[in-house]
């Protein structure tokens, strides 16, 4: 009953592009680094293939950028692969100064296997462990980006990290059945219960939804946002739908200042951090004096 269940559940949930947007290939001949086709050289983005714990091989992209202090964990909407968000990849990139790490669901894109709520948790999984073992990002400065049906990854993630910079939730969902129906209570077999994990989710979040969006109502994001312990600024966007947030000014100026506000706070915390070390310190060589005094 519990199989049958999800399988319905993931047709609501899941639409990949069908035929992929692109290609996962090998430069020179099968021996050179992974290239995704619609990616240009030179942009200084990596590509990697990662195995989960089901066995699938989803695609991931790093995106590099210079003076980054963040990277953004991103995961996408139910109706996109890779292939069609890089033009937002590259302008993320660009205006907020951060490193990207994007990846591909099972069965979106060239990743392998079928989409399913449990293969999103073991991707987004994969992928973090590719990013601390390759690129050795730490937790604190790592921002988990969740859009629509990728708030359900990234809240999973968010509510087992409990060192995290902070979690960005667009246009994200209360739960599955959620989207379909007002339902007061959480039901056993509803999928991403994000209404449920967003109270264990111990960072700053920042919630981003339209107010006419005609898919996941923004009533959403609002109980999202007064359900989170550490509550940024959200940005209610008017008249934006559920897929054309990006377009609207605010939405990149909004995001490049939560993120210049989670540097600031990552800087007092080290500077604080530094103090106490420096009076443990202090306090030690006192009590040390003192128990020479007495000799």
């Amino acid at each position: 009953m519990g199989n049958v269940t999800s399988s319905v559940a993931a047709r609501f949930a899941f639409f990949p592009p069908e035929p992929a947007t692109y290609e996962v290939f090998r430069e020179g001949g099968g021996e050179g680094p992974l290239c995704l086709s619609r990616l240009p050289p030179g942009k200084n983005v990596e590509v990697h293939l990662v195995e989960t714990k089901a066995g699938n091989r989803v695609v991931a992209t790093f995106w590099r950028h210079p003076l980054a202090r963040f990277t953004l964990l991103y995961s996408h909407g139910n109706a996109a692969d890779l292939g069609q968000m890089l033009d937002l990849f590259h302008e993320l990139r660009s205006h907020l100064r951060v490193n990207i790490m994007s990846y591909d669901y099972s069965g979106y894109g060239a990743s392998t296997g079928k989409p399913s709520e449990f293969n999103t948790y073991y991707d987004i999984e994969a992928v973090y462990d590719c990013l601390m073992k390759e690129y050795e990002i730490k937790q604190e400065d790592l921002i988990l980006y969740g859009q629509s049906v990728g708030s359900g990854p990234t809240l999973h993630l968010a509510a087992r990290l409990q060192k995290l910079g902070g979690v960005v939730l667009h246009s994200a969902i209360l739960s599955g059945i959620r989207v379909l129906y007002p339902v007061k209570v959480t039901l056993w077999f509803d999928i991403f219960k994000n209404i449920d994990k967003i109270r264990q989710v111990n960072c700053p979040v920042l919630v981003i939804h339209g107010t006419s969006d005609e898919i996941v109502d923004w009533t959403h994001g609002k109980r999202l946002w007064e359900l989170s312990k550490e509550k940024y600024d959200p940005l209610w966007i008017k008249g934006g739908g559920h897929c054309n947030l990006e377009t609207f000014p605010q939405f990149i100026k909004h995001l490049r200042k939560f993120i210049n506000a989670m540097e600031k706070l990552t800087l007092v915390k080290q500077i604080t951090q530094s103090s106490l070390s420096i009076s443990a310190v202090t306090e030690v060589k006192y009590n040390k004096c003192l128990r020479l005094g007495k000799r």
